[in-house]
């Protein structure tokens, strides 16, 4: 019995296709013509930014190079007055670093305040930015309008307010609470806590904003039939929301992530540079303390190495943990 030329072609299109070529019955070859991913891509895209790479490498890259090259030094005030020659340590400061006990807890303070800081203003900005979404035009301009004051309020403006809201003698909130005249700043994790809600307080409206725009763009469709299916408001987020805004959550989450890990104005002035006893240091302001108050430079340049090393460390493990979830980033 003869096949008919149409049954055999089609018949011949639904072999499937292993390393680029099928071998149909007949015994003659098909190649597979599908476009390989970067093949043919243009390089125009590159050209047009190539003088913000160059501007950008300038800007990060020497100053990366230079930090990681002191770190290798015994580098003092000595060495900066030119009292003493520069000496080349190798690993030797951060063998001393890695040594301290002291470095060790500050990086577990630090890990654990910026985790805190983090999930703190996830939670607010996305809950804020469904509420954008579920009032009117007036308060949602008003809701805007402040979060964007305070997201322009210069960082150690913030403190200085907060500071003055938590004071022990003048501040209000002991009166409404009804504290008396406790200290915020004395304890170590009631300082902790004050600092998380000005950083919180300053960061959130960068996430509202962003989730908030991610909504809008969300197709109405969507969300309506959610409603119709009974879906509470936690469900839309959890089911819904959430996995279409995920690219959006990974941004303001490496965003989060990167400030909140190297917080410095707010602990320095709310602490008083560090709290009692160094009680409420973290990597940042210990860096600080290492370099310009110690004058050991090559120390403080570790310190900046290591921190550069563990933000790209957690940046690159998060993106790589999506990108097994079968995420395009």
């Amino acid at each position: 019995m003869t096949v008919p030329n149409g049954s055999r072609g089609a018949d011949r299109l639904r072999l499937p296709v292993v390393g680029g070529l099928s071998r149909p019955r007949g015994g003659s070859r098909t190649f597979n013509t599908a476009p390989r991913p970067w093949k043919g891509r243009s390089t125009a895209p590159w050209l047009y930014l190539a003088p913000a790479l160059v501007v950008l490498g300038g800007l990060l890259a020497y100053p990366v190079y230079q930090l990681g090259l002191i770190s290798l030094f015994h580098y003092t005030q000595a060495q900066v007055s030119g009292g003493e020659p520069t000496t080349f340590e190798g690993f030797g400061n951060y063998a001393e670093l890695f040594g301290d006990e002291q470095f060790w807890q500050v990086l577990l303070a630090t890990v654990v305040f910026a985790a805190a800081c983090v999930v703190c203003t996830l939670a607010v900005g996305c809950a804020l930015a469904v509420l954008l979404t579920r009032v009117r035009a007036v308060p949602r301009l008003a809701l805007m309008l402040a979060a964007l004051g305070a997201w322009a309020t210069p960082a150690i403006t913030g403190s200085t307010v907060w500071l003055f809201l938590f004071d022990a003698d003048f501040g209000p909130v002991n009166r409404v609470l009804g504290l008396g005249d406790h200290s915020w700043t004395y304890g170590r994790f009631s300082a902790f806590f004050l600092v998380l809600l000005e950083v919180v307080w300053c960061s959130f409206p960068f996430v509202m904003v962003t989730v908030y725009a991610g909504i809008r763009a969300v197709p109405s469709e969507v969300l309506e039939a959610a409603s119709l299916d009974g879906a509470s408001q936690w469900r839309i987020w959890r089911s819904v929301l959430a996995p279409m805004l995920r690219p959006i959550l990974v941004v303001v989450t490496i965003q989060s992530v990167i400030w909140d890990f190297k917080v410095f104005t707010q602990i320095y002035v709310m602490t008083n540079g560090g709290g009692i006893a160094g009680q409420n240091l973290v990597l940042n302001v210990y860096a600080y303390q290492q370099a310009f108050a110690s004058s050991q430079y090559s120390l403080g340049a570790a310190i900046g190495v290591v921190m550069l090393l563990i933000l790209l460390a957690v940046t690159l493990v998060y993106l790589r943990l999506l990108r097994r979830q079968g995420e395009e980033l």
